[in-house]
Protein backbone atom coordinates (compact mmCIF):
# COMPACT_ATOMS: atom_id res chain seq x y z
CA UNK A 1 0.00 0.00 0.00
CA UNK A 2 2.83 2.41 0.91
CA UNK A 3 4.60 1.78 -2.39
CA UNK A 4 1.37 2.30 -4.35
CA UNK A 5 0.68 5.50 -2.45
CA UNK A 6 4.13 6.98 -3.12
CA UNK A 7 3.91 5.95 -6.77
CA UNK A 8 0.41 7.31 -7.36
CA UNK A 9 0.85 10.66 -5.56
CA UNK A 10 4.53 11.19 -6.26
CA UNK A 11 4.05 14.45 -8.13
CA UNK A 12 1.76 16.01 -5.54
CA UNK A 13 3.94 14.77 -2.67
CA UNK A 14 7.16 16.13 -4.15
CA UNK A 15 5.69 19.49 -5.19
CA UNK A 16 3.91 20.00 -1.85
CA UNK A 17 7.18 19.22 -0.03
CA UNK A 18 9.10 21.83 -2.04
CA UNK A 19 6.41 24.48 -1.50
CA UNK A 20 6.21 23.73 2.21
CA UNK A 21 9.98 23.83 2.69
CA UNK A 22 10.20 27.13 0.76
CA UNK A 23 7.38 28.79 2.71
CA UNK A 24 8.64 27.47 6.05
CA UNK A 25 12.17 28.73 5.37
CA UNK A 26 10.78 32.08 4.25
CA UNK A 27 8.73 32.31 7.43
CA UNK A 28 11.77 31.34 9.56
CA UNK A 29 13.92 34.02 7.89
CA UNK A 30 11.17 36.56 8.54
CA UNK A 31 11.05 35.63 12.24
CA UNK A 32 14.86 35.66 12.42
CA UNK A 33 15.11 39.28 11.27
CA UNK A 34 12.09 40.46 13.29
CA UNK A 35 12.65 38.68 16.55
CA UNK A 36 12.96 35.21 18.03
CA UNK A 37 11.86 32.21 15.96
CA UNK A 38 8.60 30.78 17.33
CA UNK A 39 8.97 26.99 16.82
CA UNK A 40 5.50 26.42 18.28
CA UNK A 41 4.11 28.32 15.31
CA UNK A 42 6.53 27.11 12.62
CA UNK A 43 5.90 23.38 13.25
CA UNK A 44 2.07 23.54 12.85
CA UNK A 45 2.57 25.88 9.88
CA UNK A 46 4.83 23.29 8.23
CA UNK A 47 2.29 20.50 8.70
CA UNK A 48 -0.73 22.60 7.70
CA UNK A 49 1.02 24.03 4.66
CA UNK A 50 2.10 20.57 3.49
CA UNK A 51 -1.38 19.01 3.87
CA UNK A 52 -3.11 21.96 2.21
CA UNK A 53 -0.60 22.07 -0.69
CA UNK A 54 -0.73 18.31 -1.22
CA UNK A 55 -4.52 18.11 -1.56
CA UNK A 56 -4.84 21.28 -3.65
CA UNK A 57 -2.10 20.17 -6.08
CA UNK A 58 -3.46 16.61 -6.26
CA UNK A 59 -7.00 17.83 -6.95
CA UNK A 60 -5.96 20.36 -9.60
CA UNK A 61 -3.62 17.94 -11.39
CA UNK A 62 -6.28 15.19 -11.43
CA UNK A 63 -8.85 17.58 -12.83
CA UNK A 64 -6.39 18.89 -15.40
CA UNK A 65 -5.42 15.39 -16.58
CA UNK A 66 -9.02 14.16 -16.58
CA UNK A 67 -10.30 17.09 -18.66
CA UNK A 68 -7.44 16.89 -21.15
CA UNK A 69 -7.53 13.13 -21.57
CA UNK A 70 -11.34 13.07 -21.83
CA UNK A 71 -11.23 15.81 -24.48
CA UNK A 72 -8.75 13.73 -26.49
CA UNK A 73 -11.05 10.71 -26.24
CA UNK A 74 -14.03 12.77 -27.37
CA UNK A 75 -12.16 14.45 -30.21
CA UNK A 76 -10.58 11.39 -31.81
CA UNK A 77 -13.45 9.02 -30.84
CA UNK A 78 -10.83 6.32 -30.42
CA UNK A 79 -11.88 5.36 -26.91
CA UNK A 80 -15.16 5.24 -25.11
CA UNK A 81 -15.04 8.14 -22.65
CA UNK A 82 -17.88 6.70 -20.60
CA UNK A 83 -15.55 3.96 -19.41
CA UNK A 84 -12.95 6.50 -18.30
CA UNK A 85 -14.10 7.01 -14.73
CA UNK A 86 -12.83 9.74 -12.46
CA UNK A 87 -11.53 7.32 -9.86
CA UNK A 88 -9.15 5.99 -12.48
CA UNK A 89 -7.41 9.35 -12.86
CA UNK A 90 -4.15 9.73 -10.95
CA UNK A 91 -0.93 11.67 -11.37
CA UNK A 92 0.81 8.41 -12.21
CA UNK A 93 1.38 8.67 -15.95
CA UNK A 94 2.42 5.00 -16.11
CA UNK A 95 -1.06 4.02 -14.95
CA UNK A 96 -2.64 6.35 -17.52
CA UNK A 97 -0.45 4.88 -20.25
CA UNK A 98 -1.50 1.35 -19.32
CA UNK A 99 -5.17 2.36 -19.39
CA UNK A 100 -4.81 3.95 -22.82
CA UNK A 101 -2.98 0.87 -24.11
CA UNK A 102 -5.68 -1.39 -22.68
CA UNK A 103 -8.48 0.61 -24.35
CA UNK A 104 -6.53 0.77 -27.62
CA UNK A 105 -6.00 -3.01 -27.61
CA UNK A 106 -9.72 -3.56 -27.00
CA UNK A 107 -10.58 -1.28 -29.90
CA UNK A 108 -8.04 -3.00 -32.11
CA UNK A 109 -9.61 -6.35 -31.25
CA UNK A 110 -13.07 -4.95 -32.07
CA UNK A 111 -11.82 -3.66 -35.42
CA UNK A 112 -10.27 -7.03 -36.27
CA UNK A 113 -13.52 -8.77 -35.30
CA UNK A 114 -15.48 -6.39 -37.54
CA UNK A 115 -13.11 -7.10 -40.43
CA UNK A 116 -13.59 -10.85 -39.99
CA UNK A 117 -17.37 -10.38 -39.88
CA UNK A 118 -17.22 -8.20 -42.98
CA UNK A 119 -15.25 -10.93 -44.77
CA UNK A 120 -17.85 -13.55 -43.77
CA UNK A 121 -20.67 -11.20 -44.78
CA UNK A 122 -19.21 -10.74 -48.26
CA UNK A 123 -18.62 -14.48 -48.59
CA UNK A 124 -22.16 -15.20 -47.37
CA UNK A 125 -23.70 -12.75 -49.85
CA UNK A 126 -21.65 -14.32 -52.64
CA UNK A 127 -22.81 -17.79 -51.63
CA UNK A 128 -26.46 -16.71 -51.40
CA UNK A 129 -26.34 -15.12 -54.84
CA UNK A 130 -24.69 -18.23 -56.29
CA UNK A 131 -27.18 -20.63 -54.69
CA UNK A 132 -30.16 -18.60 -55.92
CA UNK A 133 -28.68 -17.71 -59.30
CA UNK A 134 -28.28 -21.29 -60.52
CA UNK A 135 -31.95 -22.42 -60.20
CA UNK A 136 -33.22 -18.99 -61.28
CA UNK A 137 -31.22 -19.04 -64.50
CA UNK A 138 -32.26 -22.67 -65.07
CA UNK A 139 -35.96 -21.81 -64.75
CA UNK A 140 -35.53 -18.70 -66.89
CA UNK A 141 -33.73 -20.67 -69.60
CA UNK A 142 -36.46 -23.30 -69.90
CA UNK A 143 -39.24 -20.68 -69.92
CA UNK A 144 -37.51 -18.57 -72.58
CA UNK A 145 -36.97 -21.68 -74.71
CA UNK A 146 -40.67 -22.49 -74.46
CA UNK A 147 -41.63 -18.92 -75.36
CA UNK A 148 -39.31 -19.01 -78.37
CA UNK A 149 -41.39 -21.79 -79.95
CA UNK A 150 -40.64 -25.01 -78.11
CA UNK A 151 -44.02 -24.74 -76.40
CA UNK A 152 -45.70 -26.04 -79.53
CA UNK A 153 -44.07 -29.44 -79.11
CA UNK A 154 -46.04 -31.20 -76.34
CA UNK A 155 -43.23 -33.59 -75.39
CA UNK A 156 -40.64 -30.81 -75.12
CA UNK A 157 -43.10 -28.56 -73.32
CA UNK A 158 -43.82 -31.16 -70.65
CA UNK A 159 -40.13 -31.99 -70.16
CA UNK A 160 -39.08 -28.34 -69.87
CA UNK A 161 -41.92 -27.49 -67.51
CA UNK A 162 -40.94 -30.41 -65.27
CA UNK A 163 -37.32 -29.22 -65.21
CA UNK A 164 -38.40 -25.66 -64.50
CA UNK A 165 -40.55 -26.98 -61.66
CA UNK A 166 -37.49 -28.70 -60.17
CA UNK A 167 -35.66 -25.37 -60.25
CA UNK A 168 -38.56 -23.69 -58.47
CA UNK A 169 -38.62 -26.48 -55.87
CA UNK A 170 -34.92 -25.92 -55.20
CA UNK A 171 -35.55 -22.18 -54.74
CA UNK A 172 -38.36 -22.92 -52.30
CA UNK A 173 -36.09 -25.36 -50.44
CA UNK A 174 -33.36 -22.73 -50.05
CA UNK A 175 -35.80 -19.98 -49.00
CA UNK A 176 -37.45 -22.26 -46.41
CA UNK A 177 -34.05 -23.14 -44.92
CA UNK A 178 -33.06 -19.46 -44.85
CA UNK A 179 -36.32 -18.61 -43.11
CA UNK A 180 -35.78 -21.39 -40.56
CA UNK A 181 -32.21 -20.40 -39.77
CA UNK A 182 -33.24 -16.75 -39.41
CA UNK A 183 -35.89 -17.74 -36.87
CA UNK A 184 -33.34 -19.82 -35.01
CA UNK A 185 -30.82 -17.00 -34.87
CA UNK A 186 -33.30 -14.43 -33.55
CA UNK A 187 -34.89 -16.91 -31.15
CA UNK A 188 -38.36 -16.90 -32.73
CA UNK A 189 -38.61 -20.67 -33.09
CA UNK A 190 -40.81 -22.29 -30.43
CA UNK A 191 -39.86 -25.83 -29.46
CA UNK A 192 -42.55 -28.36 -28.64
CA UNK A 193 -40.77 -30.63 -26.17
CA UNK A 194 -42.16 -34.09 -25.54
CA UNK A 195 -41.00 -37.56 -24.57
CA UNK A 196 -40.20 -40.01 -27.38
CA UNK A 197 -37.98 -42.95 -28.29
CA UNK A 198 -34.84 -41.72 -30.07
CA UNK A 199 -34.30 -45.19 -31.58
CA UNK A 200 -37.48 -44.80 -33.63
CA UNK A 201 -36.37 -41.36 -34.86
CA UNK A 202 -33.06 -42.76 -36.05
CA UNK A 203 -34.87 -45.62 -37.83
CA UNK A 204 -37.17 -43.07 -39.50
CA UNK A 205 -34.10 -41.27 -40.86
CA UNK A 206 -32.70 -44.56 -42.13
CA UNK A 207 -35.98 -45.43 -43.86
CA UNK A 208 -36.22 -41.98 -45.45
CA UNK A 209 -32.69 -42.08 -46.85
CA UNK A 210 -32.51 -45.78 -47.69
CA UNK A 211 -32.86 -45.25 -51.45
CA UNK A 212 -30.22 -42.51 -51.50
CA UNK A 213 -27.80 -44.69 -49.51
CA UNK A 214 -28.40 -47.70 -51.76
CA UNK A 215 -27.39 -45.66 -54.83
CA UNK A 216 -23.85 -45.57 -53.36
CA UNK A 217 -24.20 -48.97 -51.67
CA UNK A 218 -23.81 -47.35 -48.26
CA UNK A 219 -25.07 -49.34 -45.28
CA UNK A 220 -27.14 -47.50 -42.67
CA UNK A 221 -26.98 -49.26 -39.30
CA UNK A 222 -26.97 -49.00 -35.51
CA UNK A 223 -23.80 -49.79 -33.58
CA UNK A 224 -25.72 -52.58 -31.81
CA UNK A 225 -29.21 -54.00 -31.39
CA UNK A 226 -31.16 -51.88 -28.92
CA UNK A 227 -33.54 -54.12 -26.95
CA UNK A 228 -35.04 -51.28 -24.90
CA UNK A 229 -36.30 -47.87 -25.84
CA UNK A 230 -34.10 -44.83 -25.16
CA UNK A 231 -36.52 -42.12 -24.09
CA UNK A 232 -35.50 -38.48 -24.45
CA UNK A 233 -37.24 -35.14 -23.96
CA UNK A 234 -37.02 -32.73 -26.88
CA UNK A 235 -38.86 -31.41 -29.93
CA UNK A 236 -39.42 -34.64 -31.89
CA UNK A 237 -39.83 -32.95 -35.26
CA UNK A 238 -36.62 -30.94 -34.85
CA UNK A 239 -34.60 -33.93 -33.65
CA UNK A 240 -35.85 -35.83 -36.68
CA UNK A 241 -34.62 -32.94 -38.82
CA UNK A 242 -31.20 -32.99 -37.11
CA UNK A 243 -30.71 -36.72 -37.58
CA UNK A 244 -31.95 -36.66 -41.17
CA UNK A 245 -29.52 -33.85 -42.02
CA UNK A 246 -26.59 -35.62 -40.36
CA UNK A 247 -27.28 -39.00 -41.98
CA UNK A 248 -27.92 -37.33 -45.34
CA UNK A 249 -24.62 -35.48 -44.99
CA UNK A 250 -22.77 -38.73 -44.24
CA UNK A 251 -24.22 -40.25 -47.42
CA UNK A 252 -23.24 -37.23 -49.55
CA UNK A 253 -19.62 -37.38 -48.45
CA UNK A 254 -19.49 -41.14 -47.91
CA UNK A 255 -17.50 -43.58 -49.97
CA UNK A 256 -19.11 -46.16 -52.22
CA UNK A 257 -19.65 -49.40 -50.28
CA UNK A 258 -19.23 -47.43 -47.06
CA UNK A 259 -21.10 -47.42 -43.76
CA UNK A 260 -23.01 -44.87 -41.70
CA UNK A 261 -23.41 -45.92 -38.08
CA UNK A 262 -25.54 -44.34 -35.35
CA UNK A 263 -25.01 -45.00 -31.65
CA UNK A 264 -26.77 -43.72 -28.52
CA UNK A 265 -24.77 -43.73 -25.30
CA UNK A 266 -25.33 -42.58 -21.73
CA UNK A 267 -23.29 -39.47 -21.08
CA UNK A 268 -24.19 -38.41 -17.55
CA UNK A 269 -27.12 -39.14 -15.29
CA UNK A 270 -29.68 -37.15 -17.27
CA UNK A 271 -27.98 -36.92 -20.68
CA UNK A 272 -27.43 -39.16 -23.68
CA UNK A 273 -25.16 -38.55 -26.64
CA UNK A 274 -26.14 -39.49 -30.21
CA UNK A 275 -23.25 -40.22 -32.56
CA UNK A 276 -23.43 -40.36 -36.37
CA UNK A 277 -20.22 -41.94 -37.70
CA UNK A 278 -19.14 -42.64 -41.27
CA UNK A 279 -16.04 -43.97 -43.02
CA UNK A 280 -16.23 -41.41 -45.80
CA UNK A 281 -13.68 -38.97 -47.14
CA UNK A 282 -13.33 -37.05 -43.88
CA UNK A 283 -12.74 -33.32 -43.41
CA UNK A 284 -9.48 -31.39 -43.47
CA UNK A 285 -8.58 -29.92 -40.09
CA UNK A 286 -8.54 -26.28 -41.23
CA UNK A 287 -12.14 -26.62 -42.49
CA UNK A 288 -13.68 -28.17 -39.38
CA UNK A 289 -14.12 -24.81 -37.61
CA UNK A 290 -16.18 -23.51 -40.55
CA UNK A 291 -18.46 -26.51 -41.01
CA UNK A 292 -21.47 -24.85 -39.36
CA UNK A 293 -21.29 -21.63 -41.38
CA UNK A 294 -24.18 -20.93 -43.71
CA UNK A 295 -23.51 -22.12 -47.27
CA UNK A 296 -20.02 -23.34 -46.42
CA UNK A 297 -19.19 -26.47 -48.38
CA UNK A 298 -16.16 -28.69 -47.91
CA UNK A 299 -16.23 -29.77 -51.55
CA UNK A 300 -17.98 -26.96 -53.40
CA UNK A 301 -18.22 -28.64 -56.78
CA UNK A 302 -19.14 -32.13 -55.60
CA UNK A 303 -21.60 -31.12 -52.91
CA UNK A 304 -23.52 -28.86 -55.25
CA UNK A 305 -23.98 -31.76 -57.61
CA UNK A 306 -25.44 -33.70 -54.67
CA UNK A 307 -28.03 -30.97 -54.12
CA UNK A 308 -29.13 -29.41 -50.84
CA UNK A 309 -29.29 -25.79 -49.75
CA UNK A 310 -25.87 -25.63 -48.10
CA UNK A 311 -27.60 -24.73 -44.82
CA UNK A 312 -28.02 -28.23 -43.37
CA UNK A 313 -25.21 -28.18 -40.80
CA UNK A 314 -25.89 -24.56 -39.85
CA UNK A 315 -29.50 -25.52 -39.12
CA UNK A 316 -28.38 -28.60 -37.18
CA UNK A 317 -26.13 -26.49 -34.95
CA UNK A 318 -28.84 -23.92 -34.25
CA UNK A 319 -31.46 -26.59 -33.55
CA UNK A 320 -29.17 -28.37 -31.09
CA UNK A 321 -28.32 -25.10 -29.34
CA UNK A 322 -32.01 -24.18 -29.24
CA UNK A 323 -32.41 -27.26 -27.01
CA UNK A 324 -29.54 -25.92 -24.83
CA UNK A 325 -27.45 -28.90 -25.90
CA UNK A 326 -23.98 -29.28 -27.47
CA UNK A 327 -22.84 -30.57 -30.84
CA UNK A 328 -19.36 -31.97 -31.54
CA UNK A 329 -17.33 -32.88 -34.63
CA UNK A 330 -14.42 -35.25 -34.96
CA UNK A 331 -12.93 -35.99 -38.34
CA UNK A 332 -9.78 -37.36 -39.93
CA UNK A 333 -9.19 -36.63 -43.57
CA UNK A 334 -9.35 -39.80 -45.64
CA UNK A 335 -10.69 -41.86 -42.72
CA UNK A 336 -14.16 -40.53 -41.83
CA UNK A 337 -16.15 -38.20 -39.61
CA UNK A 338 -18.29 -38.32 -36.49
CA UNK A 339 -20.97 -35.80 -35.59
CA UNK A 340 -22.45 -36.10 -32.11
CA UNK A 341 -24.93 -34.13 -30.03
CA UNK A 342 -26.37 -34.38 -26.54
CA UNK A 343 -30.01 -34.76 -25.50
CA UNK A 344 -31.88 -34.70 -22.22
CA UNK A 345 -32.88 -38.17 -21.08
CA UNK A 346 -36.51 -38.56 -20.09
CA UNK A 347 -36.96 -39.60 -16.46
Amino acid sequence: MANNFRKTYKFAWFTATLITIFLTLSLSVFFYFHGRINYWFVAPFFVGCYVFSFFIIQYRVEKFIYNRIKKIYDDVTLLDATTFQRQQITTDMETLTKEVQRFAENKKLEIETLKIREHYRKEFMGNVSHELKTPLFTVQGYILTLLDGAMKDKAVRKKYLQRANKGVERLIYIVKDLDLITKLEVGDLILNKEEFNIIEIVQNAFDLLEMKASSKNITLEFDKKYQKSVMVKADQQRIQQILTNLVDNSIKYGKVDGTTEVSIEDLVQNKVIVRVTDNGEGIEEDKITRLFERFFRVDKSGSREEGGSGLGLAIVKHLVEAHNEKIYVESQFGVGSEFSFTLERSE
